[in-house]
């Protein structure tokens, strides 16, 4: 971050502090009346105050705290925001209780409105616009009138989540507070980072000389964000532990639809010859996954996620099934091949393949600014700050190998080494080796489901990480819609 000089008014260079309190800012003062004056940056904000009372008596209301910036003369503002808002739930209301923004309105019953000595009865509107004005409908008339904005925690419309502060209609994340967008990560911990658990994937190709039940895999206890597919006329089939059937049982098709089962919701679906099978999780206990063939299997494809602590046990279970399932990979980020199969081999480069030629390509486009960011941020599976190790060209591409250092984002897990593909020999924009950048990437399957790469799309985005780079990144992630 640049330095820049201001003025230190010379009478604070005389001032003598008054306790504890003031040693940040009497130190402060010595050195910018040593060094001449020159301050950096940002004021830093205070300690958090205090939570306030609910703002509602019953149900679900808002509880506000603030901070206060400590800045001296010639600091920009802090960053960051002020004041917090979170849900807070208290015991449920009376049955036939007034809703908050009925209480609201009812406040100017009786009272002269609209410039005129006439009184009205007052209740909500909800056909406005803007939610989070206090929009009341004159009772046997048709009109309404906004008496400007609503209180802190009403809610947005009824039955909705969603709470009104400062007149805007915010959601909760999963740490309570409202408009801070932290989501749950794949293993169900708030604001994670996919840390906690494994990535399971593998394509069940196994194809047995007769029609019947096949074991496909346990879907051990813990499960989460659980998918599988298929595309042929075989059909899959899910067996509880105790050996009752909860889809496509003793050969008898279920109907699509959503079933209860180990603690979760099964959405199952069949169209034609695509069938799908999924959840959330987490699961209760373990399920049996099963395909009933009636053609040569072409592959059913399952995935899921699974605590770091029950994975031994998992793997226990499943070598009884015949195979043992993995995570995900080491480099290169391919899926694991049948034993039948030729496993894959990555392409050796030679030590003395050509590196990239940055003067002899064309300029890259301009992709600065804040939608850029924004919109590459929002649609990337990953977004992550790495240091360039080796650059290498293969064929039409440009392969990156990377350590990672900090990830903002990821949809599954990311090892401290990976490779990034950019297409072309001149990427955009391009990376050079030995430096550290912040990168938004996207997964690609390839179809025969042989490879799983990060990729780079061309003018995506990548930039040379810098402490201000790290704020406008963290600033996007706020900002990117549900």
């Amino acid at each position: 971050m640049a330095t820049r000089a201001h003025p230190v008014d010379p009478h604070l260079c005389s001032r003598r502090p008054r306790g504890a309190q003031n040693l940040r800012f009497s130190l402060w003062i010595l050195v910018s009346c040593v060094l001449g004056g020159a301050a950096q940056g940002p004021g830093e904000w205070a300690s958090w105050g205090s939570w306030s009372r609910c703002s509602s008596s019953c149900g679900r209301g808002v509880a506000v705290r603030s901070r206060r910036c400590v800045r001296l003369p010639g600091e920009d503002p802090c960053w960051g925001d002020s004041h917090e808002y979170r849900v807070c739930r208290l015991q449920d209301c009376p049955p036939g209780a007034a809703s908050f923004r009925d209480l609201q309105c009812a406040l100017y019953n009786g009272h002269p409105v609209l410039g005129t000595q006439k009184t009205y009865q007052w209740v909500p509107f909800h056909g406005a616009p803007n939610l989070c004005d206090l929009n009341c409908l004159a009772e046997g008339h048709a009109f309404y009138h906004s008496f400007g904005r609503v209180l802190d925690g009403t809610p947005c419309s009824p039955g909705t989540q969603d709470l009104c502060v400062a007149g805007r209609c915010l959601s909760a994340g999963c740490d309570g507070l409202l408009g801070s967008g932290t989501l749950e990560d794949r293993c169900g911990q708030c604001g994670g980072a996919n840390d906690s658990c494994l990535f399971v994937q593998r394509v069940f190709r196994d194809a047995g000389a007769f029609s019947g039940y096949w074991n496909v895999t346990l879907i051990p206890e813990g499960a989460r964000h659980i998918r599988v597919a298929h595309h042929s006329q075989n059909h899959l089939a899910l067996q509880r532990i105790d050996g009752r059937y909860v889809l496509n049982g003793d050969a008898e098709l279920s109907a699509p639809g959503t079933y209860e089962a180990a603690g979760t919701q099964l959405v199952y679906t069949r169209q034609g010859r695509q069938e799908t099978l999924r959840a959330v999780g987490p699961t209760s206990q373990g399920l049996l996954l099963q395909v009933l063939l009636l053609e040569p299997n072409p592959g059913v494809h399952f995935e899921f996620w699974l605590p770091r602590e029950r994975y031994g046990p998992f793997q226990a279970h499943a070598q009884a099934l015949g195979w043992l399932p993995r995570p995900r990979q080491p480099q290169p980020r391919e899926v694991e091949p049948q034993p039948a199969e030729t496993p894959l081999v990555p392409v050796a480069i030679p030590a003395q393949a050509p590196t990239l030629a940055p003067d002899s390509c064309p300029p890259c486009p301009d992709t600065r600014g804040r939608a850029h960011r924004l919109l590459h941020y929002c649609s990337s599976d990953f977004v992550f700050q790495a240091r360039v190790l080796d650059r290498h060209r293969q064929a039409q591409e440009t392969r990156y190998e990377v350590r990672v250092l900090l990830i903002y984002k990821n949809r599954s897990p990311l090892r401290t080494r990976e490779y990034v593909w950019a297409p072309g020999h001149c990427p955009c924009p391009p990376m050079a080796p030995h430096r550290e950048y912040l990168l938004a990437a996207r997964r690609h399957v390839s179809r025969d489901g042989t490879q799983d790469r990060l990729l780079l799309p061309h003018a995506g985005y990548t930039r040379p990480w810098t402490p201000a780079e790290d704020s406008r990144i963290r600033l996007a992630a706020r900002r990117c819609p549900v």
